[in-house]
């Protein structure tokens, strides 16, 4: 047992820290540490375990070493990945006892293996930048697996990769953020993704989530739940764990912002956005629960085994503090709805901590809901896997099918699809008849755009300029691509608040919501989930996409913050646009550039 004082932000082995920043923020911090020893998970110690009344908890696998993510098969086919070996297991329990039949069979092998996801008779399977699938074969075993893809981001200080599909058929994949706190380089970092099952394509769902391992569909409504990790060195009571209700292209606070609104004290925003505005559009926590406790898989009760109070509700497990002084986690939570909206947050299966709190026997991660009904939860330190089952005589639920209705997240999908280019929309219709002209110097008049301005290459912003329109106040710009499917139009760029007196925009646009050259240009979100201009990545092998670079005078500055949709922008542009004008780019791939 070990207890360490650390100066959060100074490094110092002194009681306190003193967080300074330009903005005169000066913060006293003091931070623990404190990792509980390990001692081995004997039968008496497991027998300890405190559930509630009529549940009853067994070993379903020992000596699994690191056991992280559970994954059930409709048949009952048991998969847990664990990371620290690389590879998958096959647990099976044929006999119906609740315990595993015999030694598990490895099914797979790949470094840093962890999320697991079963879908139409295929496991798929995400490392730390590649995704994967194969075939379930009849005996349980796996066909080849195929890579999906193999560019997900590097990983930093969360390279724990979690994937579900959705109610809507799509995968959800969570990347953690790199860092305790910092502004990401990546934009898909500490983020969720939204991916096609072919891999094929993907987007950001949401974004300022610093570590959601845990995520799932609250089945009588089918919104996205799910809860992430806080930042460290806060102290002992700060950041708690976060339960958020994620939505499509909403940001959920981090780095700057966390709880229900605190400031975070020590980081500052790029573009000389305030703490204030990031604040403002950032979206705050549903319910809280001990800080550091560090939330792992996430599964919503929808079985007929526990009694009918359950259903609808979720289960968490949490790993486990080290960064305060009396230990928080170490069990499995109970997450409360009514209506379909989160209550409350409550210890389920506690007893994990032993020894007063000074030892542990297991550090929960794996939660799956097994084919009867009963919990299995996996615990990476001692390698069991456990089963929590309902022996008592209170009220079953009804022993029918309950799955998540796809509509919530199929609307989300489509908002902003299969609509008009920005410049015949009704938003856009200009005042008068004054010309707007534009052209690049980096491309013609549906020319081909070079290379250099597509995700294939370097992703910069061409160069861009525009006419001068008397009476402007500022200028807009909303590049699409209407050859994009499915989403048409496609979103790759919007800036406005481009002031009255620039006409043009060199190449390589820095990629951030503010910018402070020229002073005050704000960016919005594309399709693709980012802020800042996204470059032309039509399939490999598609005829020429054309890149419609839309440029409004407007006769104000526009009252939209930063991150803004192209919808929200619209809505905002109507009855301000004195004129407007396009240049039109060509960009095809004919061969999939090597990695």
């Amino acid at each position: 047992m070990k207890r360490t004082l650390i100066a959060a932000g100074m490094l110092a082995l002194t009681g306190a820290a003193m967080a300074q920043q330009g903005d005169g923020t000066r913060v006293a911090l003091a931070a623990n540490i404190f990792k509980p020893a390990k001692v081995d998970a004997t039968p008496e110690r497991i027998a300890a375990l405190k559930a509630p009344a009529g549940f009853k908890v067994n070993a379903f696998a020992t000596g699994l070493k690191n056991a992280r993510v559970i994954a059930v098969a409709p048949n009952g086919d048991v998969y847990v990945s664990r990371r620290d070996q690389g590879d998958v297991l096959l647990l099976r329990d044929a006999n119906g006892d609740g315990m595993a039949d015999g030694a598990p069979v490895t099914v797979a092998m790949r470094p840093g293996a962890h999320g697991l996801a079963i879908r139409d008779n295929k496991l798929y399977l995400v490392t730390v930048k590649e995704l994967f699938v194969a075939d379930i074969l009849a005996d349980g075993r796996l066909g080849e697996l195929k890579m999906l893809a193999g560019d997900l981001p590097d990983s930093g200080q969360h390279p724990n990769r979690t994937i579900a599909f959705g109610p809507d058929g799509m995968l959800y994949l969570t990347v953690g953020s790199t860092c305790n706190d910092c502004n990401e380089s990546n934009p898909e970092n500490a983020t969720i993704l939204r991916i096609t099952p072919d891999g094929k394509q993907r987007s950001i769902f949401a974004s300022g989530l610093r570590n959601t391992i845990g995520f799932g569909w609250q089945p009588q409504t089918g919104e996205l739940w799910g809860m992430d990790h806080g930042i460290d060195f806060l102290g002992d009571t700060q950041q708690m764990e976060e339960l958020n209700k994620i939505e499509l292209g909403k940001q959920y606070g981090w780095p700057h912002v966390y709880g229900a609104g605190d400031i975070y004290p020590q980081s500052t925003p790029v573009g000389d956005i305030t703490k204030q505005e990031w604040k403002a559009r950032s979206t705050p926590m549903v319910l809280g629960y001990n800080a550091h406790a560090a939330p792992m898989q996430m599964v919503f009760y929808t079985g007929a085994s526990f009694p009918a109070e359950f259903r609808g509700d979720a289960f968490v497990t949490m790993r486990g503090s080290w960064n305060r002084m009396e230990p928080s986690g170490y069990e499995i939570v109970r997450v409360r709805f009514a209506d379909g909206q989160a209550r409350s947050i409550e210890p389920f299966l506690t007893g994990f901590l032993t020894d007063g709190g000074k030892t542990h026997i297991a550090r929960p991660v794996g939660l799956a809901m097994a084919r009867d009904g009963a919990l299995l939860m996996a615990d990476d330190a001692n390698g069991v896997i456990y089963r929590v089952a309902y022996t008592g005589n209170a009220a079953k639920a009804a022993a029918t099918p309950m799955m998540a209705p796809a509509g919530p997240m199929q609307q989300q999908a489509a908002k902003g699809t299969n609509v008009p280019l920005a410049l015949v929309r009704a938003e856009t219709e200009a005042k008068g008849k004054a010309k707007l002209d534009v052209s690049s110097p980096s491309f013609a008049a549906n020319g081909v755009m070079n290379m250099k301005y597509s995700e294939y290459a370097d992703g910069i912003s061409p160069a861009l300029a525009w006419s001068a329109v008397e009476g402007a106040q500022s200028y807009a710009i909303i590049m699409e691509d209407p050859d994009a499917k499915p989403a048409l139009p496609f979103v790759h760029w919007l800036a406005w608040n481009i002031p009255a007196n620039v006409l043009k925009l060199p190449d390589g646009v820095q990629e951030q919501p503010r910018l402070t050259e020229p002073e005050g240009v704000l960016q919005g979100r594309t399709t693709r989930g980012s802020i800042g201009y996204y470059g032309p990545r039509p399939p490999v092998g598609d005829p020429a996409h054309h890149y419609h670079f839309q440029v409004f005078a407007l006769d104000s500055k526009l009252d939209v913050p930063f991150g803004a949709d192209r919808d929200t922008l619209l809505a905002a542009m109507k009855g301000h646009v004195l004129a407007k004008g396009k240049l039109v780019g060509r960009y095809a791939q004919a061969q999939k550039p090597p990695k």
